[in-house]
């Protein structure tokens, strides 16, 4: 399978902006594999950070996880203030206490203006842009959380295998 909608300026990224290694991964806040997933790939990130660009869309697994779409929100409404990484990481790494409330604590712990993140987090367009997410994912055959994609093709593993791929495709043990 690969990745049906390109990668775009719309999209979250980190790392290397103009690196030719893409991964792409879609991702579940409450899922327990993606946050398994996550120091992993902050410990590729860091390794490969010049060789990389790492990109995130949203895939809420709303049926299974509650939390899954109002987390998703937070993050896009902590994107209108610059502060998707900070949302993003905060939120994984704080997986288990997940809730509304524990969302707001998030926001004001990584220094959003509360009263535009109280706004935001209504706004039609952050669930519009996570369904976007969502339905780019189904279409290139996302049927769980993580599933990454490297350079637009579908990787069938776990961020470890993904991790072991390129300190080997580096050279480096």
């Amino acid at each position: 399978m690969s990745l049906k909608i390109p990668v775009s300026i719309t999209d979250h990224a980190q790392g290397n902006l103009d690196a030719d290694l893409v991964i792409v991964e879609y991702g579940d806040y409450q899922c327990p594999y993606c946050g398994a997933a996550y120091p992993v790939l902050k410990k590729l990130l860091k390794k490969f950070s010049g060789e990389v660009k790492f990109v995130f869309r949203n895939f809420p697994l709303s049926e299974m996880h509650e939390y899954a779409l109002p987390a998703a929100i937070a993050a896009e409404a902590a994107s209108l203030q610059d502060k998707f990484w900070e949302m993003h990481d905060a939120i994984y790494e704080n997986q288990r206490k997940l809730d509304d409330q524990y969302l707001f604590k998030i926001a004001e712990k990584i220094g959003l203006d509360m009263e535009k993140f109280k706004s935001d987090i209504q706004k039609e367009e952050l669930v519009n842009k996570i369904d976007a997410d969502f339905q780019g994912g189904v279409i290139s055959g996302v049927n769980g959380t993580p599933s990454f994609y490297v350079n637009g093709k579908k990787f069938n593993g776990a961020a470890e295998d993904l991790f072991e791929l390129f300190t080997r495709s580096t050279g480096e043990i």
